[in-house]
């Protein structure tokens, strides 16, 4: 049985950015890459990013914001930071060839005003994330 590529999605807390690009490649990938995620640290799953994922068809309600994993760092075929603060922080790779990219997308947690304008910001993160993923799947990575 070949093995997946392992994609790692990092963020500062794993609250929004990651777990999206997580739940989108999950979808997206059809089962051809193992896909976990994870912060610096741990903020808990933002409600506001689970809903703005139902409505694209993508259930992430059962994620967990976890902690970076030195194993799962290490074992990693692609590295992808969401955030600058992420891509500035991230811990040392060390072992195998890794690729580590860095997609930066701001944060739909600091958006400000009504529901409604924080909601459409995190819809267009949303769906900013959603086309890397797409590009991401479309050239075989």
């Amino acid at each position: 049985m070949e093995k997946k590529p392992l994609v790692y999605f990092l963020c500062t807390g794993n609250s929004c950015r990651s777990q999206m690009a997580d739940g989108f490649l999950k979808a997206l990938g059809q089962d051809r890459y193992e896909v976990k995620s994870a912060g610096l640290e741990a903020h808990g799953l933002n409600p506001r990013a689970v809903q703005v994922m139902k409505e694209a068809g993508v259930d992430i309600s059962t994620h967990t914001s976890d902690v970076i994993d030195p194993e799962v760092l290490n074992r990693a075929d692609y590295v992808i930071t969401l955030c600058g603060h992420a891509d500035e922080h991230c811990p040392v790779i060390s072992g195998k060839n890794v690729t580590k990219w860095h997609w930066g997308f701001d944060d739909p947690a600091k958006a400000t005003g009504t529901e409604e304008e924080m909601m459409a910001q995190f819809r267009n993160v949303r769906d900013a994330i959603k086309h890397r993923i797409e590009q991401f799947v479309q050239k075989g990575f």
